[in-house]
């Protein structure tokens, strides 16, 4: 069941990643401006998180397996309306509804996957997990890229709407609920939502979250604008968007994973979060294509200590009553990243450059925030 798990991460991750270096092209191609393109990219992560808050409680008291049935055959439908769309106000509202829909997705996966996962090695079995993102990464833009290139940008819609159908019914007749249903309702207290939101540890883990997913939003947006205006193909977007999905599941895969569980994770979201600041301001000034990949593997490197870093640390503090809603409210910080990310892209557009010159300098901004909360959280212990 767990590497099933890791499976059904894959296509939801995948959702997402495929979709990256073709949305703000689509969105173009259908006569949206630059500020309405951003709000496309952004839109969807917007209701994501309304819908990753909202259903936490629900994946606790009704189940897991129940909330990635209803969330998956949402999604199947909703893939399969992108083609309909003629204008790019159309487009805003399917990813304003695919956000919605899918928001139980990933709450619900790793609650499943916390639920599975022993004291002792979570930080293996998180980093797994952010190999199972890091596939998604690395083959979800190329394939995307490839496919709009050569054939038509419909395709990758029906593919994933596919993909989607073939894990609704893989989750059907392949996954057993962790916990039965009548003593997790017993157990289930909307209150704990609120001890969640009190504990500084959990802050920890909302402000690593939403600057790793600010980060993508970023690029989402400002990344296949800049390939373009290089005169490059969207595949080169695709290749690009992959080349840090490999150097995290090289992390992720090999026992260089073992750190996960030798050092506490605050360090590695600190170092992690210092890389992508890093990484950001380098896109800003560089224009040739190895040293755009040189960049690429350095976020990569970035990604893979923050990302199973942050999940060990929401599963530490969460117990099987309240799991769903720790990754809900975990995960909608994620989908808050985006949604400022992308429409600061968008905002700031005024030329190709300076989304990744005024992100870098907001992801410093988010490092030391994450800095002073650890200095917070040692205080709070101390007293």
């Amino acid at each position: 069941m767990l590497f099933f798990l890791y499976a059904i991460i894959i296509v939801v991750f995948l959702d997402t990643f495929i979709q990256l270096p073709i949305i703000s092209p689509y969105a173009q191609q259908l006569g949206a401006s630059a500020f309405l393109t951003g709000m496309i990219v952004a839109v969807y992560s917007l209701t994501n998180m309304i819908g990753n808050a909202f259903c936490g409680h629900l994946i606790d008291r009704y189940g897991r397996k129940k909330l990635l049935l209803v969330g998956m055959g949402l999604v199947t439908i909703i893939l399969l309306l992108y083609p309909a769309v003629s204008s790019g106000w159309g487009l805003f509202l399917i990813r304003f509804i695919h956000g919605l829909a899918g928001g139980a997705l990933i709450p619900a996966a790793f609650a499943y996957l916390g639920d599975l996962s022993p004291e002792k090695g979570r930080g293996k079995r998180m980093a797994f997990s952010g190999a199972s993102i890091g596939i998604a990464a690395i083959i979800g833009p190329a394939i995307g890229g490839i496919i709009s290139a050569r054939y038509t940008i419909d395709i990758v819609f029906y593919l994933v709407a596919f993909l989607f159908f073939a894990a609704f019914i893989g989750v059907m007749l392949g996954l057993k609920e962790t916990v039965p249903l009548k003593e997790q309702k017993e157990k289930v207290d909307i209150r704990d939502l609120f001890l969640l939101l009190r504990n500084p540890t959990m802050f920890q883990a909302i402000n690593g979250a939403f600057a790793l997913m600010f980060s993508m939003g970023i690029l989402a947006h400002a990344l296949p604008l800049k390939v373009q205006s290089l005169y490059l193909s969207s595949a080169i977007t695709g290749m690009l968007l992959s080349s840090f999905g490999i150097v995290a599941l090289i992390i992720f895969l090999t026992p260089i994973n073992n750190i996960f569980d030798k050092f506490i994770p605050q360090r590695f979201i600190l170092g992690g979060l210092s890389l992508i600041s890093f990484a950001l301001l380098c896109l800003t000034v560089v224009n040739s294509l190895p040293l755009m990949v040189a960049v690429m593997i350095v976020y990569g490197i970035g990604f893979s200590f923050v990302f199973p870093s942050m999940n060990r640390i929401v599963v530490d503090i969460s117990s099987e009553a309240d799991r769903g809603k720790a990754f809900g409210i975990f995960y909608a910080s994620f989908s808050l990243g985006v949604v400022f990310g992308s429409l600061l892209s968008g905002a700031t557009s005024t030329s190709v450059s300076t989304p990744f010159f005024i992100g870098g300098i907001v992801m410093m901004f988010l490092s030391i925030s994450f800095w002073a909360l650890l200095q917070w959280s040692s205080h709070l212990k101390m007293t």
